[in-house]
Parts: C-alpha cells; sequence; structure tokens
C-alpha cells in the first residue's frame, strides 16, 4: 500500500461525510413563518410534519386525596387517570410502587405549586 493511499481514503471519507450531511440539511425545508413543521423529500414525494404543544393541564386545584382514591387508603393507578398532572407523574408520586397514599398525595400537591 502506498503512502499517499490511507491520505486519499480519509479525504474521500470526510467529504462523503460533509456531502451527506448538506444533503440532509438541503432535503428538509421549514415552511415560512413556521417553526412547528417540516418537510422531507421522499421518493413518494414531500412528506410535512406538524407538530404542537397540546393544552397545559390545570394544577390550580387538584382533587381531593378522597375524591381520587374513591373511599380507599390508596390511589391506584387507573384511579389517577382521573388527573392526568397526577397521571403523568403517578411512578414518582407513588415513589416507584403501584398506589399513593395521602401522605404521599399531600407531599406531591405541595410541590404542584
Amino acid at each position: 500500500m502506498k503512502h499517499h493511499t490511507p491520505l486519499l481514503v480519509s479525504l474521500i471519507s470526510a467529504s462523503m461525510l460533509f456531502t451527506s450531511a448538506v444533503l440532509a440539511q438541503q432535503s428538509m425545508q421549514s415552511p415560512s413563518g413556521s417553526n412547528n413543521s417540516v418537510t422531507f423529500n421522499s421518493a413518494q414525494g414531500q412528506v410535512t410534519i406538524h407538530s404542537k404543544l397540546g393544552p397545559t393541564p390545570s394544577t390550580a386545584s387538584p382533587p381531593s386525596f378522597e375524591q381520587l382514591s374513591g373511599g380507599s387508603k390508596v390511589i391506584s393507578e387507573s384511579a389517577a387517570n382521573a388527573y392526568p398532572p397526577l397521571a403523568n407523574d403517578f411512578k414518582y408520586a407513588a415513589d416507584g410502587g403501584n398506589s399513593i397514599t395521602k401522605a404521599q398525595y399531600e407531599r406531591w400537591v405541595s410541590k404542584l405549586n
């Protein structure tokens, strides 16, 4: 193998990486005035993906423990679904367990605001 062959291979590899990055940037086009959608060119034509954030659940007045537990001593994961912020934080509020005690729920509520 000649001494210039490894250098040539390195230059070709680097230029191929650079070219693929440029092509990837050119294939993604953002529509004017919109940061939440992107258009890709594919073999089947252009594909545009639109995204947006959903509404933020209100944490102003969480339901009482009794309301969510349904008279039980704990809030189950399925019962927590009645209050989406709790459902999203279930494992955290339950300290990794399968249910939330009244003390755990009160601690979680105190950290909301």
